[in-house]
């Protein structure tokens, strides 16, 4: 259960304490006067996401500490895989809001709002005016009466719903199939060429282009080419009077130099060196020269080789590598094609197979849904009847739909509210006091069911007044038997149930204030007092004495 709510400049709040008890914390206050703050709190510490416009003005951020007091659950593991420091039955839950980032912790560990998701389900369930919208939605009630059945068949919808997804994928590719075999004659015919047209080029590699330019270079230049080295051939080393012939006098005079000065020794190695180097690289020259032909032919497939390159260039990318990504795309575009056209009859085969398995799965869990439809709409219908809607009916209606994520079942909540009236969707019949009880009348059979700690509600009471609330507050007393129960509430009779009574005030002087004070004795009568009465007066405080005391 909740034990501990502390805020720090939050909203209008520079900090506020309030320690929960266990069963019925009743919260009261005037209209405006920020009792849903605190509700709205202890939702924001497990929510995703929050308003920076939460932080007080003129601080620096906002903390939102949430202490839960743990005597059900075994969340060794839990704590274990996240890393999170077991502190046994005390868990600290804390928010802090910065203008740029939300931090939350769990005993003092930063964790994800997938973390702090898992441990609202075990913990708090919050009734708020939002969720009594919903629950008068068609598309919520198949969920409601889900999580009535989970026990028992719970798991072969958790099954329905693992091979619904395996369909969707199948239902998928085979469209993808179906589209690609759609392709006409004609558009394969011109995929077809394509690969060929690629695919009889024999590319050799990305850079086979620049490589055929570069010989075709040489090619086109043969002659002069072979003028210019053969000439620097014999400038080197082709007869008496070359670079060659004169570095050889030159070793030769150094090295007699040598011998009468050893310093001289490093040098004629330098020269020794270079007269080498100047042989070699007058030998390559020769080579060169020597193998330079004029063939007229090559030249002659080069240019043609290069035209086709180019002309594949311009068509399919701009570079052979462009080009030969264009093909292996291609290639395996007609592959998917020549694939799909012979997988769809095995697609078809296996998609009308999971159908026949997801139908007789659908039909034993709707069979389950109307079993658990009519025990639960019995269950809300006498809850309802004490509730101050004797006359009222009320009908969980399990309809067929086709295949969908969730089954093979419409379900919609159906009542009647007079006995002159057929049962009529929930949406459009009831009031908002009839809603209000409709909603906890599903909670308290719900939470007799569950292991939720705290639940909580949010001006349960809306639209309800006299023997409605006498009967509305005698539900909730009897659900804080099995639950500690947080609820704000305008009506004295529900107020006066309370097991502790919190009174939020709103203050206004240089700043606007919100406070909370916890009612006992006196100070309780006269806060019923003025709930019932509007004001405080003889008979007010006589009748909050008597609901107290009753």
């Amino acid at each position: 259960m909740i034990k501990q709510l502390r805020l720090k400049d939050y909203i209008l709040i520079d900090e506020l304490t309030a320690n929960f008890d266990g069963g019925l914390n009743i919260i009261t206050g005037e209209t405006g006067a920020g009792k849903s703050i605190l509700i709205n709190a202890i939702d924001l510490v497990f929510a995703p996401r929050i308003s920076k416009e939460v932080i007080k003005t003129g601080a620096e951020k906002a903390v939102i500490e949430l202490v839960i007091e743990n005597t059900k659950h075994n969340l060794e593991d839990f704590f274990n895989t996240n890393g999170i420091d077991n502190w046994g039955n005390e868990i600290i839950i804390t928010k802090e809001i910065t203008p740029n980032a939300v931090r939350s912790r769990i005993n003092g560990t930063l964790v994800s709002t997938e973390i702090l998701r898992s441990l609202r389900s075990l913990f708090v369930d919050i009734h708020s005016q939002h969720q009594t919208y919903s629950f008068m939605q068609p598309k919520y009630h198949i969920n409601l009466l889900d999580s009535y059945g989970k026990e028992t068949y719970g798991a072969k919808l958790q099954e329905y719903k693992t091979i619904y997804g395996e369909y969707t994928n199948l239902k998928n590719a085979l469209e993808s199939a179906k589209n690609s075999a759609d392709m006409t004659e004609s558009q394969l015919d011109f995929l077809k060429f394509q690969i060929n047209e690629i695919e009889s080029a024999e590319i050799k590699s990305q850079t086979e282009d620049e490589e055929l330019a570069n010989e075709l270079e040489v090619l086109e230049n043969a002659e002069k080419l072979k003028e210019l080295t053969g000439t620097s051939y014999w400038a080197l080393n082709g007869d008496d009077g070359s670079v060659v012939d004169g570095l050889n006098k030159i070793k030769a005079n150094v090295s007699k130099a040598a011998q009468y000065d050893s310093k001289l020794t490093e040098l004629e190695q330098c020269i020794i060196d270079a007269a080498e180097a100047l042989k070699e690289a007058a030998s390559e020259l020769n080579r060169y020269s020597q193998n330079l032909e004029n063939d007229t032919e090559r030249l002659n497939n080069i240019q043609e080789r290069l035209y086709l390159l180019d002309k594949l260039k311009h068509k399919y990318g701009g570079t052979l590598e462009n080009v030969l990504n264009t093909y292996e795309n291609l290639s395996k575009e007609l592959s998917t094609i020549e694939f799909s056209t012979q997988n769809i009859e095995e697609l078809e085969q296996k998609i009308a197979q999971i159908e026949s398995e997801l139908m007789n799965l659908g039909k034993i869990i709707s069979n389950y849904r109307k079993d658990f439809a009519q025990v639960l709409s019995m269950q809300i219908q006498e809850k309802l009847a004490l509730l101050e809607l004797p006359k009222s009916r009320f009908k969980i209606d399990v309809t067929e739909k086709p295949l969908s994520p969730d089954g093979i079942d419409n379900v919609e909540f159906l009542i009647s509210t007079n006995v002159s009236e057929d049962l009529k969707p929930l949406a459009k019949v009831a009031s908002g006091g009839e809603i209000s009880r409709v909603m906890l009348a599903i909670k308290t059979i719900f939470a007799q069911n569950d292991d939720i700690d705290t639940v909580i509600f949010d001006e349960i009471d809306t639209g309800i007044s006299g023997k409605a609330s006498q009967a509305v507050a005698d539900e909730i007393v009897e659900l804080s038997k099995y639950h500690q129960v947080i609820l704000i509430t305008h009506q004295a009779i529900i107020a006066s149930k309370s097991d502790k009574h919190f009174y939020v005030r709103k203050s206004q002087t240089d700043e606007t204030k919100v406070e909370v004070y916890v009612l006992t004795g006196d100070n309780k009568i006269m806060a019923l007092a003025e709930l019932a009465g509007g004001e405080i007066n003889e008979k007010s405080i006589e009748f909050a004495k008597s609901l107290v005391n009753c």
